[in-house]
């Protein structure tokens, strides 16, 4: 997994929960799915970045998460999730270069 650019853990947590909660219908399994990645993307950015970094990508994370929600009513849900992971992907590539 250490080949894997955080930005790609942040995503794959995003678009990855909410595919498997609207696929199986289950919210709490998409939760597990964003849980686990952003969890692992944190200590990633920890490591790369330092902790105040850290803290604020994983802010941006479950505010990107949050936010999704009211997006949706005006854009559709899958807009929404990928416009809010664009904004995660952006700030840790920017953050820490991966």
């Amino acid at each position: 997994m250490a080949g894997i650019p955080t930005s790609a853990i942040a995503a794959a947590g995003l678009i990855g929960g909410y595919g498997t909660a609207r696929g199986t219908g289950r919210r709490e399994l998409g939760g597990a799915v964003l849980a686990t990645a952003g969890a692992v993307a944190a200590v990633r950015w920890r490591r790369s970045a330092g902790t105040p970094a850290a803290a604020a990508l994983t802010g941006l994370y479950v505010a990107a998460f949050g936010g999704s929600h009211p997006l949706a009513r005006s854009i559709g849900a899958w807009p929404a999730v990928l416009t809010v992971t664009g904004v995660v992907v952006a700030a840790s590539v920017l953050t820490t270069g991966s």
